[in-house]
């Protein structure tokens, strides 16, 4: 929750749960302007683990249906929900779709080595096979060498390709989906097709790491290295940054809001593969700066063709990431003064 010299009080939701009436009558009792910031709609999570018919989602869905009318105004992440709280909550909402944060963008290869270099003291994965002792560890990683003579830092030409995913590791996001992927995957290199081998890094934590800890140690890859690191904050966007494909799993529950985590990813102009979900299209434009994949044979089919020929740039992978470098968007800060300001004004409320 976000407050703004006390004259205006936004709340985001979920979690709204008992946090929209609090606030809406804190504001009633102060004369405060309420604006809700809709990302999702918290039954519909609830309902992941519960249900939709149990008793606790149903009264979540009446409490947001009633408190979430009371607000002054209303901001939505899609034109999709936007359109949802309109038919069905009689909400009138404005969109403010989610904008990568300044820090995300592309790094540099010096960045990238000591990035490696640092999950390589950690992770086998991040280790070049060719290094013997702690000296010639901090050379060379797995993608990149950095010269003893002048310190200049290049990628190996018969580098891994590096994926990349985060998940906070809930039910809404199938990651057997990706498992199977790899397997096949796996099964094209031993095929005799030509393609990289893999290191897969799905960073986060959350209740079902450990259940698919388990399934990833009773894989049997020999061409794909699949880690589970939880990252320092300032790491996440360096790895997103140095990566070759991002691949979301994220399925929305209630198939109206969007993953930040594909906001990030091409804030560092990175192209991802995602899962199809209703909202999707309006972030992932299939073909253009990504690609839309509904289960695991799709997804295994666009890695091969994604990577064949990796890791030099000219086919379908490279033209995903020049088209991304080429129309970044605004960041969320000019996001929200073009969009919300105006809002702000016509309420004749003072500006943050």
């Amino acid at each position: 929750m976000i407050g703004f010299h006390l004259l205006c009080f936004v709340s985001q939701n979920p979690p709204g749960l008992p946090g929209i009436a609090v606030a809406w009558l804190v504001c009633a009792l102060r004369g405060t302007t309420f604006i809700i910031d809709w990302h999702n709609y918290g039954y519909t999570i609830m309902a992941l683990s519960l249900g939709a018919a149990h008793p606790v989602v149903r009264l979540a869905k009446w409490y947001e249906h009633l408190f979430g009318r009371l607000s002054t105004l209303n901001l939505c992440v899609t034109n999709a929900m936007k359109n949802d709280l309109q038919k069905n909550w009689g909400i009138e909402a404005t969109t403010l779709h989610d904008r990568p944060a300044s820090v995300f963008g592309k790094t540099s290869l010096n960045l990238q080595h000591e990035l490696f270099c640092r999950l390589a003291n950690t992770y086998p994965e991040f280790q070049h096979p060719g290094t013997v002792g702690e000296e010639t560890k901090a050379e060379a990683t797995v993608f990149t060498v950095c010269s003893p003579n002048d310190g200049s830092v290049t990628l190996w030409r018969d580098r891994p390709a590096l994926l990349v995913s985060s998940t906070s590791w809930t039910e809404d996001e199938d990651f057997s989906i990706l498992l199977k992927a790899l397997e096949e995957y796996e099964g094209y290199i031993r095929g005799g097709s030509l393609l990289p081998s893999l290191v897969c890094v799905i960073t986060g934590k959350g209740p079902q790491k450990e259940h698919y800890r388990k399934l990833i140690d009773s894989l049997h890859l020999d061409h794909v290295n699949i880690c589970t690191p939880w990252l320092e904050a300032e790491d996440y966007p360096l790895l997103l940054g140095s990566s070759d494909l991002g691949v979301c799993l994220h399925k929305s529950s209630s198939g109206l809001d969007l993953p930040m985590k594909v906001v990030d990813m091409f804030g560092c102009c990175l192209p991802v593969c995602a899962i199809s979900f209703n909202s999707l299209p309006e972030l992932v434009k299939h073909d253009e700066n990504g690609l839309i994949f509904r289960d695991s044979a799709e997804l295994a089919e666009q890695l091969k063709s994604l990577l064949s020929g990796f890791p030099s740039l000219d086919g379908k992978l490279g033209a995903f990431r020049a088209k991304l470098c080429s129309s970044r968007d605004q960041c969320w800060d000019d996001n929200w003064d073009q969009t919300v300001l105006p809002l702000l004004r016509s309420l004749s409320l003072p500006e943050p």
